[in-house]
């Protein structure tokens, strides 16, 4: 049986115009591995909200799961919620359980429970929420999308929380070959490796060194014994 699948939102102005580096992709895209759900398309969106929108119910409709990072913070860019809410045809309101979670942090901070950080509690009818160790302010599921902050810590507790109660399927076992050889020379023996083992997923990577040409070969499948023997087969054809 195959993987679960998934898919990847990234979303926020602030990642398109490169005053912010996502590291969210590259974390979730290791945990989902280890899990055995097969990360397969990764978007960003700016906050508009259709556009937020379109992008969920195609990737929610194309695969197992959708996660999504960014957009569910205090202010008046925070419009996720919103718009996954819209997505799925639901109402949105404040929450009770997240606004006495909300408040009880804020109560132990000293701080108001103002209006803005009352946005947070702002959840989809029939989502069930994310726990956020870190900040409180929590995530939801609403179908098959999860949705998570985008600030990189509360990001990466939030995958924490939720990916133990996701069905996975065999995690990848990974193998690679670096060699100083160009891919030119590596394509044609590396092609028909990789057509003799269709269940396995082979990729060449190429990069310099010292002004040299040379080329990391991967193999990658849930089998470990196979994965094993076509770097064997691999090793012997290109290795000196």
């Amino acid at each position: 049986m195959p993987n679960p699948t998934a898919a990847m939102l990234v979303i926020g102005d602030e990642i398109l115009s490169g005053r912010t580096r996502d590291s969210n992709m590259h974390f979730i895209a290791n945990a989902l591995t280890a899990r055995g759900i097969d990360l397969a398309e990764v978007r960003i969106v700016a906050d508009v909200h259709a556009e937020i929108v379109a992008a969920v119910q195609a990737l929610s409709a194309k695969y197992d799961h959708l996660f999504t990072s960014g957009g569910i913070g205090p202010t008046h860019d925070d419009i996720t919620a919103d718009a996954v809410a819209a997505a799925f045809g639901v109402g949105i309101s404040h929450r009770a359980d997240a606004m006495e979670l909300l408040g009880a942090h804020y109560a132990r901070q000293g701080m108001e429970f103002n209006a803005a950080r009352q946005r947070m509690a702002r959840i989809p009818d029939g989502a069930v929420l994310i726990e956020n160790p870190v900040s409180v302010a929590p995530g939801f599921s609403l179908g098959n999308c999860h949705v998570m902050a985008g600030v990189p810590k509360v990001f990466e507790a939030m995958v924490a929380s939720v990916l133990p109660l996701l069905t996975g399927g065999a995690p990848l076992v990974t193998q690679n070959l670096r060699l100083m050889l160009g891919e030119g020379t590596v394509a044609e023996g590396f092609g028909a490796l990789a057509a003799e083992y269709p269940d396995l997923s082979m990729g060449s990577y190429p990069f310099t060194q010292d002004g040299a040409y040379g080329t990391n070969l991967v193999i990658r499948g849930a089998d470990g014994a196979q994965v094993a023997t076509a770097m064997a087969r691999l090793t012997a054809m290109f290795a000196p």
